[in-house]
């Protein structure tokens, strides 16, 4: 093995003479002494030097704007913009559309002015209902209700589909829905005194004091709903009465034996069944 490779580099590093001769005068004209060692040093420096000219060309010169992937800073910044205002226009453009609709509504009747604050509130309220489904949005929507009709997890959208839910009142959530600690409801933190608000149109069916939970009300809804609203300060509907979505029922309170402070135990219930209410409302 010695022997080949002292063979091997013997023969790699052996020059040879390359000479020009005069063909009439039999003179040498040039002579050059290389090896095999010499020709791929030659080479590989050549190629070490093309590479760095045709970096150097390309990095600081606009050649480097035809590179597949690189892109000028000025360009780039220019094509973020643009996109950026496709989009704000867009958006106005969806807005308008939707005034121009509200105004209409309005125009024919459909929708009383004296019941919105502003078109802006109206627009918010209404934007799916006004916004046209694509057809492929249809196509979708129907495949997907053929493929969820009789899936069990899909129940609660179809209970609740085409509901708007009203908040019961202003507060946060101090205490979540757990079934599994027989906690049906949520309990928000609010105000005392503050109004109780009916959560859909319905009629009173309870509306008593309990030891337990204080002044509690119970409304019948359409769709089998059932909306129960617990620890109340006092009760402003008594049974037998018609409510609307929004209308004051109760005010918040603090009366009870299982009470944390000021607050409102707020139930939905549904053939039976207690259902999670921060799945349908944004308190």
């Amino acid at each position: 093995m010695k022997n080949k490779r002292k063979a091997f580099w013997k023969n790699f590093k052996f020059k040879y003479k390359l000479t020009i001769t005069n063909e009439n005068t039999l003179e040498e004209v040039v002579g050059i002494h290389v090896s095999k060692l010499n020709g791929a040093s030659v080479l590989l420096a050549s190629v070490t030097v093309i590479f760095l000219v045709a970096a150097t060309i390309i990095a600081f010169t606009p050649l480097r704007n035809y590179l597949p992937g690189y892109m000028n800073s000025e360009v780039r910044e220019q094509v973020v913009t643009n996109a950026l205002r496709a989009d704000s226009l867009q958006e106005a453009l969806n807005r308008q559309s939707l005034y121009i609709m509200n105004i209409q509504d309005i125009f024919r009747g459909e929708v009383r002015a004296d019941t919105i604050h502003s078109i802006d509130s109206l627009t918010v309220a209404r934007s799916e209902e006004l916004m046209e489904r694509t057809r492929q949005e249809e196509e979708f929507r129907k495949q997907y209700e053929e493929k969820e009709r009789y899936n069990l997890t899909a129940t609660d959208y179809n209970l609740t589909s085409g509901i708007i839910f009203h908040r019961p009142t202003r507060g946060m959530i101090s205490s979540e829905f757990d079934a599994n600690k027989k906690h049906f409801g949520v309990d928000i933190a609010a105000t005392p005194n503050e109004s109780v608000l009916a959560t859909l149109d319905g009629t009173v069916i309870l509306s008593t004091y309990t030891a337990e939970t204080g002044y509690v009300i119970q409304v019948q809804h359409g769709q089998n709903m059932v909306s129960v609203y617990k620890h109340c300060g006092s009760l402003l509907k008594k049974e037998g009465d018609t409510v609307k979505a929004g209308e004051a029922i109760a005010l918040v309170g603090n009366t009870g034996e299982k009470t944390t402070g000021p607050h409102l135990h707020f139930e939905l219930w549904n053939k039976g069944r207690a259902l999670d209410p921060s799945k349908y409302i944004v308190f």
